[in-house]
């Protein structure tokens, strides 16, 4: 097999977790017997220092063209006082509507050799093993009207609109249910039904479509009850459906669960099969370029990308694996760091990896 992969390095850390993700990316793929062919191109800060616009046409363009995309960090506070429209972060949501990526899928899963770097008991957080799946390109980042208006007493006011359709529902609903299958049967889905119009529809058709999964066990929690059940005992949820806004939200607060967000990956999934696999830290401009950056988000970003994007699940099992026995060898970046283990940087942690990679073979 011959894939071609995209790259977006991004900003802040991202070109450093990237060069580790490559690495790997050449050794799984010799160890598989398939062939990687990589392209870069620039988005968010970078592309906008360069090109003036967060997403170039021809960034988008080399994406529709892949297998799939991998995508490191983008942000920073350097253009944080740009307008809203050439922010990097614009660039992302217009990557994401671009290709049509409409379903986030966030796993938060508490690797055995972390679960004391939890800010949460252990008996809370021991165990716990969720998967967000978040509606992408729809809700208020994408409804209409939005903008900020000056109303005829001069005062100005501030308008985002929270809107979905029946079919946007549905769709996102039935990764849900699908995902759900393939865990432990269990799906909550969260809205703020009491309160908002939108949400009412989006809690009856998630009801009608759970008829066609007589497998999957459906509940429904408002969001404020869901957030504080993330906290009070998380082991409760297996997988998590929700809107754009909230699943945002919540995919952060289970993400931190973990002990560290730099741990966790995540895919986004469109309805062509084209992906775009980054993990959900930030760009970090803080300790860019220090040698400082935790690579095993990015990594296991990597291995969702093989079995998400690409149907490559062995490979994807070997990445997985590696990164497992890493932290079992007891290296540590700054941000997992614990008494008695080893504390490395980016590109050992790197080095490592690939070492453990091919003494799998």
């Amino acid at each position: 097999m011959n894939y071609h992969i995209t790259l977006l390095p991004g900003d802040g850390i991202g070109p450093e977790i990237m060069a580790v993700a490559v690495n790997v990316l050449k050794v799984v793929g010799s160890q598989f017997n398939f062939n990687l062919e990589f392209q870069e191109a620039p988005i968010g800060g970078v592309a906008i220092d360069t090109t003036g616009e967060p997403l170039p046409v021809e960034t988008l363009e080399m994406c529709r063209n892949s297998n799939a995309v991998l995508l490191a960090a983008i942000g920073g506070d350097k253009w944080d006082n740009l307008p809203r429209h050439q922010r990097p972060e614009t660039g992302l949501l217009a990557l994401r509507a671009g290709l049509g990526l409409f379903a986030n899928l966030r796993p938060a899963q508490i690797l055995p050799q972390l679960v004391d770097a939890s800010t949460l008991k252990r008996e809370i957080v021991d165990g716990v093993d969720i998967m967000v799946v978040r509606e992408l390109t729809g809700g208020v980042y994408f409804g209409t009207p939005k903008g900020v208006f000056e109303m005829e007493t001069g005062e100005k006011r501030g308008v985002n609109t929270m809107a979905y359709t029946e079919s946007e529902i549905d769709r996102i609903g039935r990764v849900g249910f699908e995902t759900a299958q393939k865990r432990g049967g269990k799906l909550c889905s969260v809205d703020k039904a009491n309160v908002l119009e939108v949400s009412q529809l989006w809690r009856d058709r998630m009801t009608l479509l759970s008829s066609e999964y007589p497998d999957v066990e459906l509940s429904h929690l408002y969001v404020d009850n869901a957030a504080m059940q993330l906290v009070r005992w998380p082991k409760q949820f297996d997988t998590i459906v929700t809107g754009n806004l909230f699943g945002d939200i919540l995919s952060d607060a289970a993400a931190i669960l973990t002990g560290s967000i730099g741990m966790l990956p995540s895919a986004s999934l469109g309805a062509s099969g084209l992906g775009v696999f980054e993990p959900v830290h930030g760009s970090a401009p803080d300790i860019a370029g220090k040698d400082q950056a935790n690579p095993l988000a990015q990594v296991l970003s990597v291995g969702m990308m093989l079995r998400y994007g690409l149907n490559e699940v062995a490979a994807a099992d070997a990445v997985e694996e590696a990164a497992l026995q890493v932290l079992d060898l007891g290296y540590r970046t700054g941000d997992i760091m614990s008494e008695g283990m080893k504390l490395v940087g980016c590109k050992e942690m790197g080095e490592v990896l690939l070492k453990v990679l091919s003494s799998q073979m």
